[in-house]
């Protein structure tokens, strides 16, 4: 038997497997690329050539350097609700447990991440100026949106809340909550310890079973 024989043989990638990893490659850059020279400086030339592709590939994936930087950001939000997701499998929501780790993620994000925060930053302003492009925006975050929707969703059946609150608003509180206390955190750690994040979502889901009401907006 010869080495060739005994090699087995590639499986070729189907249509979909090849444009599923050519989409990858493209974002694994993308992030490279806009750490280094910020969403404004980075170009898509660099991206695709740092990618290995020729410009046509990344326009045919993604359109834009705008859509490319926004499914960046929508990737990022739904692996970070797909880990908080998993530590309330593990320890149900309104635990001591769950907060903890809850926390820690938070603090991971603000700490650890550091590359991202500014390009969001300066995402939101670029969107803000190009109304075309804030629309876009909030319709690519919805989608993680509603994995958090369905977190939330969860979290209030365990504790009983009142059949009359909107996981959806609750959900919406949360994620500004969130995004709130890792920029705080990174302009002042101190004010920002690990536990916060965790105390503030038991006062919220307290608040939600004491008053019975649903949040502002909901009706």
């Amino acid at each position: 038997m010869n080495a060739e024989s005994a090699e087995p043989a590639r499986r070729r990638l189907t249509r979909a497997e090849a444009k599923a990893r050519t989409r990858a490659l493209l974002l694994d850059a993308a992030a490279r690329v806009f750490a280094r020279k910020g969403f404004t400086g980075a170009s898509v030339e660099e991206i695709a050539e740092a990618a290995g592709f020729s410009i046509g590939a990344l326009y045919s994936n993604f359109g834009s350097k705008e859509a490319l930087f926004l499914e960046l950001l929508a990737d990022r939000q739904t692996d970070r609700i797909a880990e908080a997701a998993q530590m309330l499998e593990c320890h149900p929501s309104g635990t001591g447990e769950a907060a903890a780790e809850l926390g820690r993620l938070l603090i991971d994000v603000a700490d650890k991440d550091t590359d991202f925060a500014p390009l969001q930053a300066e995402f939101w302003l670029y969107a803000v100026r190009n109304p075309e492009v804030l629309e876009t925006m909030a319709a690519n975050l919805r989608t993680p949106r509603r994995a958090l929707q369905q977190v939330i969703s969860t979290s209030l059946a365990q504790q009983d809340a009142p059949a009359e609150v909107s996981a959806e608003a609750v959900a919406t509180v949360v994620a500004a909550l969130f995004t709130g206390l890792v920029r705080q955190r990174r302009i002042d750690p101190a004010s920002v310890p690990e536990e916060l994040f965790g105390d503030a979502l038991k006062w919220l889901f307290a608040g939600i079973n004491a008053s019975g009401a649903a949040p502002s907006g909901t009706e």
